[in-house]
């Protein structure tokens, strides 16, 4: 039974991350720490940008007013499985088989979104009831989630910095999916992108499995390079469709 009463001390102590000032303080004052939790909302932007709209279709049954209570309570029931995934993922992802198997599922959605497309589902809920409308928007948050979170642990293992980047990417989901969508019209190919970097991610955290640590420093100018260099390309392609239609 030690090994029972060990693993609830991990975990328990990992939960206690979350109300830890010092933990808060830190995160909070380190740089690294928000280039770590721009990237996850970055990556939540373009990955879930148009799970918004999905949502939007789910409620839309819905008289004006229910229809903000419907995805308020989705929102606070995306928070909560943050809150439980991470304090159990931060214990978990010290395993090398986790890790692995982390990898493995990253590359597999890689490899769906680069090769395969996403398959997206705008399904209807005409006469549904507004708590049964609740339950699917939760259930559906939590689908959009899992993807992300899984990523999340490719990056880092603090709590603090997964459960801010998982916040402010659930809001940038819902506040300005807008703007992500516009931007992805735009320059089409981040929509690419965006799985290129859950491959890239998947490769750092297969990396670290076995003894191997990229430097946040080598990331970050990859995440930077990939974008500029996706947006310059978007661009030179758009110029070069022109000029042939000229």
């Amino acid at each position: 039974m030690d090994w029972f009463s060990d693993f609830f001390r991990s975990i328990s102590e990992n939960y206690g991350h979350f109300f830890s000032w010092s933990d808060i303080v830190g995160t909070l004052s380190d740089p690294v720490s928000w280039g770590i939790i721009g990237s996850l909302v970055l990556l939540e932007g373009l990955l879930s940008a148009d799970n918004a709209l999905v949502l939007a279709v789910m409620v839309k049954h819905l008289p004006k007013e229910q229809q903000k209570k419907a995805l308020f309570y989705g929102i606070l029931g995306a928070y909560l499985f943050r809150f439980l995934a991470i304090g159990l993922g931060t214990f978990l992802i010290k395993f090398t088989l986790v890790k692995v198997l982390g990898a493995l599922y990253l590359f597999y959605i890689a490899y769906k979104g680069l090769f395969k497309g996403g398959e997206e589902d705008h399904t209807e809920n005409k006469g549904t009831s507004f708590w049964r409308t609740v339950l699917m928007v939760e259930l559906m948050d939590i689908a959009f989630s899992i993807d992300s979170v899984v990523a999340a642990f490719g990056l880092s293992d603090k709590v603090w910095v997964l459960f801010l980047g998982g916040i402010l990417g659930v809001l940038m989901m819902r506040g300005v999916a807008q703007l992500f969508l516009k931007l992805i019209a735009k320059f089409p190919e981040l929509e690419q992108t965006a799985f290129l970097l859950i491959a890239i991610i998947a490769g750092k955290m297969m990396a670290g499995a076995f003894g191997y640590e990229m430097s946040h420093v080598v990331f970050f100018t990859i995440l930077i390079a990939v974008f500029v260099g996706t947006i310059l390309y978007s661009s030179g392609k758009k110029k070069r469709e022109a000029n042939r239609k000229v």
